[in-house]
């Protein structure tokens, strides 16, 4: 059963389509990544799923209801978490909880008891009747998961849940996130440059660029994708012909002086590309990331322009040449 179904989704901006032609499905119980670069269109189509923005055109089904016929019951379906944090910080922790809780209707009788399994459930139980100017950045955003879980929603929209926190409050985060899905039984939408992050919570992720989904799989299919394995060599001076006439790598992308190789059994045929491609400093040889599938199609072969400073694609499709 889909929790959410949008139907040919489009959001114009004067001359600029930031959303367009969406067609997409999220599975009940699902932690779904939407990924992308600046201005790809995820926050956008969080914005409309939630009833922030109203759609150029299409539409979109939230919970069985319509986003443009029925922005009140869709509201009721969902939480949000903003990628900036909106929680009062002249409030504690628990009366921002409990404001929140008549906002959204919730039984005068439930409030309480809602508020402390929340409380639990993000582990803030001990620090409820602080003020929130004086929570740290992580306690801040477990706030946030509190707030958008106090209404039971069927569906949480989670936009950057973890930006600009450190590492070690990432991982915490994320243990919250898998128990909130695990136990709550909820949908988790998430949007999140960090690539490690969708692929250790995501059940799927879509990659959207310019506006739309350019490939949408499990973490593990999209490297299957991708393919191969990853040789990164820094290098001043690779002699790409070479290398070329060797035949077994299928991709080659220049960065300054980095060289990346894309190759089946690259253990195998690593000696062979030593020995031709050049002087080289120092060598990394891994499995296909995440990471390497954004790249991949985010990268010049979807955008003619594409950034300064990134990978350029040299010497492609050996067979072909």
């Amino acid at each position: 059963m889909y929790v959410i179904e949008t139907r040919k989704l489009t959001k114009r901006f004067d001359k600029l389509t930031a959303v367009d032609s969406l067609n997409l499905k999220i599975n009940d119980g699902e932690i779904f990544g939407l990924l992308g670069p600046n201005g790809a269109g995820k926050t956008t189509t969080l914005s409309m799923l939630s009833t922030l923005l109203k759609p150029s055109s299409g539409t979109a089904l939230v919970n069985r209801h319509d986003i443009v016929s029925e922005p009140s019951d869709v509201r009721k379906s969902i939480g949000f978490v903003f990628q900036d944090p909106s929680s009062d910080d002249t409030l504690t922790g628990r009366e921002n909880l409990y404001l929140h809780a008549l906002m959204y209707g919730v039984k005068g009788s439930e409030i309480n008891p809602k508020i402390d399994e929340v409380l639990k459930l993000v582990d803030l139980q001990d620090r409820q009747r602080e003020f929130v100017k004086n929570y740290s950045g992580g306690m801040r955003r477990r706030l946030e998961l509190a707030r958008g879980l106090l209404h039971e929603p069927k569906v949480l929209f989670l936009d950057e849940p973890t930006l600009g926190l450190d590492p070690q409050t990432r991982e915490y985060l994320w243990a919250y996130i898998k128990k909130l899905s695990r136990e709550k039984d909820v949908t988790i939408i998430i949007t999140t440059h960090y690539m490690e992050e969708a692929e250790r919570l995501c059940d799927r992720v879509a990659i959207i660029d310019l506006g739309k989904i350019v490939v949408l799989g499990t973490p593990d299919a999209l490297k299957k994708k991708v393919g191969g394995d990853i040789i990164t060599l820094k290098i001043a001076s690779p002699n790409l012909q070479a290398v070329r006439r060797l035949g077994c790598v299928r991709k080659a992308m220049v960065k300054g002086d980095m060289l990346q190789l894309t190759l089946d059994n690259a253990s195998a045929h690593l000696q062979a590309i030593l020995k031709v491609v050049g002087k080289v400093e120092s060598v990394e040889l891994r499995s296909p990331t995440l990471n390497d599938v954004f790249l991949h199609y985010t990268g010049k072969e979807i955008r003619e322009d594409s950034a300064e400073g990134g990978w350029a694609e040299r010497s492609m499709h050996y067979g072909n040449r």
